[in-house]
């Protein structure tokens, strides 16, 4: 007969009588639960927690005499390409009538890198002529040259006798259907006069007609054969087969234009090899200006550049800017409030930042227009190619406010 007592037990007896025996049990691989669990502890089992050191203590108060010496260095940036070199107008001894020529590109490293690789070549420097008097020129810009915008060969001489221009940029806008619908005939004249007028090699620049465009680079290019006139430019929509053979067979040079678009670029590129030699070839990714998408200009530029420098036989050529494009920006020029005075020396910084920011992308090409901004450019070129760190520049490292 069960025990009804013993039955109720939690535990065995066999296991309460091991316990009564021995005093103490060691159990393997066992699991036990409890509604409560309650322990007591002897005064003498307590450990007491460390003292706290006061952090006072732990710091020491001795101030240190002298900075650790450590060498750091500028890690070289590993560049197997190499910008192609492009001779921009000829003197008489290379066969054109120019008192000098300028080489652009040749780059080894991104634009001064001058801890890796010297700038081989200086950027050059161009101011903008017109050949239609009634182009709308901003205020600050027309007071440099109100005398002389209705003469072309004038306002280029102006350019390079006052203001220092390395070239001129001579746009023949008259042969725009819109505007006077020139003959090539015309437009060859005007080039001639300001040819006659200055020693400085020259760019001529279309109206954006491809067919017309085309027509007048034809008659100029071969009336100027030897000059190595810079013509702005052939697009991806122009006949390029034709113009290329016009630019080659008279020895000039020629843009070659794209809208920001990098494969854009590269196609571009590569229809003019077939009848081009790429050292008759600048680059220009189109210049957005300060404000009106200037990032993107710098990123499609400094993008090709590096592609080039890494070993891209398709975008290694000198860079084109049209940092007179800043004026688009309203701006440059528009009234504003009086925190954006005075307007004559906003408009001028706004083409300096424009210019200055894409030559650190890389541009060897300028399109300028404002006197000051071409001397602020010029003196930031000159002091980067030098290499010289300004004298007045604080020691930052020891320098008390």
């Amino acid at each position: 007969m069960v025990d009804k007592k013993k039955e109720n037990l939690p535990i065995s007896l066999d296991l309460l009588e091991a316990l009564a025996k021995f005093q103490q049990i060691e159990f393997e691989d066992v699991e036990l639960s409890f509604d409560e669990l309650e322990l007591r502890l002897s005064p003498g089992m307590v450990i007491s927690a460390p003292a706290v050191i006061p952090f006072q203590q732990i710091v020491t108060t001795v101030k240190p005499t002298q900075l650790l010496e450590a060498q750091v260095g500028i890690p070289p940036g590993e560049y197997r390409g190499k910008v192609v070199e492009v001779k921009l107008g000829a003197t008489k001894a290379d066969g054109g009538t120019r008192g000098r020529s300028f080489v652009i590109g040749g780059e080894t490293a991104p634009a001064f890198y001058n801890f890796q690789a010297k700038t081989p070549n200086i950027p050059v420097l161009a101011m903008d002529v017109f050949d239609w008097g009634k182009v709308p020129l901003a205020k600050a810009v027309k007071m440099h040259f109100r005398e002389v915008v209705d003469d072309p060969a004038e306002w280029a001489k102006l350019c390079v006798e006052k203001f220092d221009a390395d070239m001129i940029n001579l746009h023949m806008l008259t042969i725009d259907s819109l505007i006077e619908d020139a003959s090539p005939k015309s437009a060859l004249k005007t080039v001639e006069d300001v040819l006659e007028a200055v020693d400085v090699p020259i760019a001529v620049g279309g109206c954006g007609d491809p067919k017309k465009d085309l027509e007048v680079f034809k008659v100029i290019a071969e009336a100027t054969a030897g000059e190595r006139i810079l013509f702005n430019s052939v697009t991806l929509d122009m006949d390029i087969e034709a113009t290329a053979k016009v630019v080659k067979e008279n020895g000039h040079t020629v843009i070659a234009f794209t809208s920001m678009d990098v494969n854009k670029a590269r196609e571009l590129n590569r229809k003019l090899y077939d009848f081009l030699p790429k050292e008759d070839i600048v680059m220009d990714t189109t210049t957005a200006a300060l404000g009106y998408g200037l990032d993107y200009a710098f990123t499609v530029m400094e993008r090709s550049r590096l592609a080039a420098l890494k070993g891209d036989p398709e975008l290694n050529h000198p860079i084109s800017s049209g940092s007179t494009n800043a004026w688009a920006a309203r701006e440059a020029w528009m009234k504003m409030g009086p925190e954006w005075a005075p307007r004559e020396l906003r408009g001028p910084i706004w083409e300096t930042i424009t210019a200055q920011t894409l030559l650190l992308a890389g541009v060897d090409y300028f399109m300028m227009m404002h006197p000051a901004a071409v001397q602020s450019v010029r003196t930031l070129i000159n002091n980067l190619m030098s290499g010289k760190t300004p004298s007045e520049a604080p020691d930052w490292v020891s320098l008390k406010l």
